[in-house]
């Protein structure tokens, strides 16, 4: 077990690392479109690739859900908005921002779902909230120069991300690991090729450090972390998982420090924990509840 457990956390902090190279990235002159359209379309080849070699090599046919490839537009939308906050704040903050997901995902599912929360999840939302104002440093946003656009940008990411989760959840459930994530990866690709179709298609970036910033990211945003996930999550549970996926947030702001020498304080990583502390303490509820109805349901 303990084996499935070091490859989900490989696979989250693949996820973690990505704002702070892309933002090296826009330090070499490249635009997020640019950023996101090629990180998206080698993915999609990739992953194609991938789920077109194991069909023939099991013999078996495509399975096509072009519900998931809409769905994808939220992803793309998500990847797009995130890149770009990156290129307006720190990527310590703009990581920090998306993982409102958690609590954005509770409140989708009370609105669209009627799904009323409880205490625990109501008590998590609210420390979350409080460990993102000190995570990110917002309680001094006067003398911080943060970009209010790229706040917002970021947290609309974090509402497209929480619909791409919801979509992914109800939709093609019956559809392969790969083809399923090849299929949104394609939705993700056209969007993102929509929105700035004019500015890409009149690009003077689009040459080979392009093409290798676009396959690396494609490689640790795109490819590795599904195959880790898909690995190692019905080994060891949803629960420990979403445990593990915490990760993303102390691996980004590790490698933002790091890598772009972002300063980091105190008062952010007692938000950090807060953040992370919360986020756990729900999953675990939401485990042992479920653990309890389980029970409940094989006496009866």
């Amino acid at each position: 077990m303990n084996k499935y457990i070091i490859i989900v956390a490989l696979g989250a902090l693949s996820f973690g690392m990505l704002s702070s190279f892309a933002k090296i990235a826009y330090g070499e002159g490249y635009s997020p479109a640019e950023i996101t359209l090629t990180q998206a379309l080698a993915g999609t080849l990739i992953l194609w690739s991938i789920a077109i070699f194991r069909k023939i090599k099991n013999g078996h046919k495509l399975v096509l859900n072009w519900k998931l490839f809409l769905a994808g537009i939220t992803m793309g939308s998500s990847a797009y908005t995130y890149y770009l906050s990156v290129a307006y704040i720190p990527a310590s903050l703009a990581i920090v921002l998306l993982m409102q997901i958690t609590w954005l995902s509770i409140l989708v599912d009370w609105i669209f779902f009627k799904k009323k929360p409880n205490t625990v999840e109501v008590g998590s939302a609210l420390f979350i909230i409080l460990g993102t104002i000190l995570a990110g440093n917002l309680l001094d946003l006067s003398n911080a120069h943060i970009s209010f656009t790229g706040i917002a940008l970021s947290l609309l990411s974090a509402l497209l991300y929480t619909l791409y989760i919801v979509f992914t959840s109800k939709i093609g459930k019956e559809t392969p690991m790969f083809e399923k994530s090849a299929l949104m990866t394609s939705g993700s690709a056209m969007i993102i090729f929509l929105i700035n179709c004019e500015a890409i298609t009149t690009s003077t970036h689009l040459d080979f450090g392009l093409l290798q910033w676009g396959t690396f990211l494609a490689i640790f945003g795109t490819v590795i972390p599904p195959i880790c996930f898909t690995v190692g999550m019905p080994k060891i549970g949803s629960s420990l998982s979403s445990v593990l996926l915490t990760l993303e947030l102390p691996a980004a702001v590790f490698c933002a420090h790091i890598i772009l020498g972002e300063k980091v304080t105190f008062l952010q990583i007692v938000g950090i924990a807060i953040m992370l502390g919360s986020i756990v303490y729900l999953n675990v509820s939401k485990a042992k509840k479920e653990k309890i109805i389980q029970n409940k349901t094989a006496v009866c």
